[in-house]
């Protein structure tokens, strides 16, 4: 009788590093973080030093950025100056938002013709300027489908 050989695999070492959120973040595209680490990323907040990088991208005011994130001006002037991170639910907006202009520079070729897509009013989305639906997470997948009718040529 032939003796069979069990394999025993070994446990996975789990590490903890300490390492600043800017660098765990890498640039401000989270491209490389996939879905569950854009999930981790959203439960343990964006600081305000990453937000405020993304949001130079936009033409936005930070007035623009406390309606889309259903907070007052007062309390992100707040989270500025003590550099607070975002709750989760924030968080997921900025990444989502994030996401929303890395697909409309695809689609648009440039992010300066994207913007000037947001700010413009749309006949598809009757007559509204996509930026005014960034307050939503139903907006944001709107404007994402109308960037993909945008890509296959399926205008309005």
């Amino acid at each position: 009788m032939k003796k069979q050989r069990t394999y025993k695999q070994k446990e996975p070492e789990l590490m903890e590093v300490n390492e600043s959120r800017a660098v765990y973040y890498g640039s401000q595209s989270f491209d490389d973080a996939g879905i569950f680490g854009l999930m981790d990323i959203a439960q343990r907040g964006i600081s305000f030093g990453i937000f405020d990088n993304l949001a130079k991208k936009f033409p936005f005011s930070m007035q623009n950025w406390a309606d889309f994130l259903h907070i007052s001006g007062k309390t992100l002037s707040r989270y500025q100056k003590e550099d607070k991170s975002f709750d989760t639910l924030q968080s997921e907006k900025i990444l989502q938002i994030n996401m929303l202009y890395k697909r409309g520079e695809e689609v648009f070729g440039s992010s300066d013709d994207f913007l000037i897509w947001l700010q413009t009013e749309n006949v598809a989305l009757g007559k509204t300027k996509p930026q005014d639906l960034l307050g939503s997470v139903f907006g944001i997948s709107l404007l994402m489908d109308e960037l993909t009718r945008i890509e296959h040529g399926i205008l309005a």
